[in-house]
């Protein structure tokens, strides 16, 4: 499998916008536990925790413990390989849409142009 191959479990991860909120946060403050994230977002620290759980199996966090807290962080690593299959995929609608787009200017053009008899 290619680094930008896709990876089904970190594109169902940051397809949520709370999660992609939480990515934020945690990137911007560089760490974060379950109560910061909550106190910054609409929703409980129980529905943080379940969340950070998702962006965890999909490699995007890691937790480390200090003291009773779990305190949460950016795998910057994974989320490079996450933004590189974004790219690919991009990448790869930019090209079928230029094709799509080519297709309908010829179809047009050739409607356009008087038949010769």
């Amino acid at each position: 499998m290619s680094e930008a191959a896709i990876d089904d479990t970190v594109w169902s991860a940051v397809g949520d916008p709370i999660r992609r909120r939480m990515l934020d946060i945690l990137l911007a403050d560089g760490v974060g536990t379950a109560t910061t994230l909550s106190d910054q977002l609409p929703i409980t620290r129980q529905a943080v925790a379940k969340h950070l759980l998702v962006l965890g199996q999909a490699g995007l966090v890691s937790a480390s413990t200090a003291g009773r807290e779990r305190r949460y962080q950016v795998d910057q690593a994974q989320l490079a390989r996450a933004v590189a299959q974004f790219r690919a995929v991009g990448a790869g609608w930019d090209a079928r849409l230029g094709r799509i787009k080519r297709l309908a200017e010829n179809l047009q053009a050739a409607q356009d142009t008087p038949a010769q008899n």
